[in-house]
């Protein structure tokens, strides 16, 4: 067993490598950041090198190390440039060539909550409930390679994209919070971190809300009105 190192160190994190992907905004750049503040190495990747970019200054400037890579992951050049392909090609290659050899590590998939099904988000919804179902499968398969997988939930969460929409519309998911208000990215940030910290190392094959209270109270909207028979 390893030494324990208390997650509210400054260096919780230091000596390990982190992988974060859609790492130029939103919730993965904050977790870029909250990792790296924690004493991790980082590397981000996305599409649009510009943001990548700006967050690998951000962490260099506060004197962490990050590496910016910027690729679509649907092109084949990119994706082997890069080493990931969609979810289950990119934990697969990042497992096989670092984590096995290496004696472990944790996966983190990001779902979203409410966990059940949404109205207008049937598709992402259920491709989100298949995540969380890998997340479990793959921490029992790969427990004997000292793997670690979760599934952090967030639910509604004020990011760059989110602000974009109407105002009503934000105050309309507002309401819905039994918190009475969105979520922040660096609250998800720093969920994942405390995953990857020593704190967090008995935490595997499960789903973590951070919503909220989103998921426990429901979708609290009315059913559509039934169609004329």
């Amino acid at each position: 067993m390893t030494d324990y190192r208390s997650p509210l160190r400054p260096d919780a994190n230091a000596g390990r490598v982190a992988l974060v992907t859609g790492g130029g905004t939103g919730i993965g750049r904050a977790t870029a950041l909250e990792l790296a503040g924690s004493g991790a190495r980082v590397a981000v990747c996305g599409r649009r090198a510009e943001p990548l970019t700006r967050v690998r200054g951000e962490i260099e400037r506060a004197g962490g190390e990050c590496l910016a890579l910027a690729g679509d992951l649907r092109e084949p050049a990119d994706v082997e440039r890069i080493t990931v392909d969609a979810v289950w090609s990119m934990t697969r290659a990042v497992a096989t060539r670092a984590m096995i050899p290496g004696g472990g590590g944790l996966i983190v998939f990001v779902g979203f909550s409410p966990l059940r099904g949404i109205p207008g988000f049937a598709h992402a919804a259920a491709g989100r409930a298949a995540v969380a179902n890998l997340a479990s499968g793959l921490a029992l398969e790969w427990s004997r390679h000292r793997i670690r997988s979760v599934c952090v939930a967030p639910g509604t969460i004020l990011t760059e994209g989110l602000e974009g929409y109407a105002p009503d519309a934000i105050e309309r998911w507002t309401r819905a919070v039994p918190l009475g208000r969105l979520g922040r990215p660096d609250e998800v940030a720093s969920v994942i971190a405390f995953l990857a910290s020593a704190g967090g190392g008995y935490v595997t094959g499960t789903t973590i809300a951070v919503d909220g209270g989103a998921d426990a109270w429901g979708i609290g909207e009315p059913p559509p009105a039934l169609e004329a028979s």
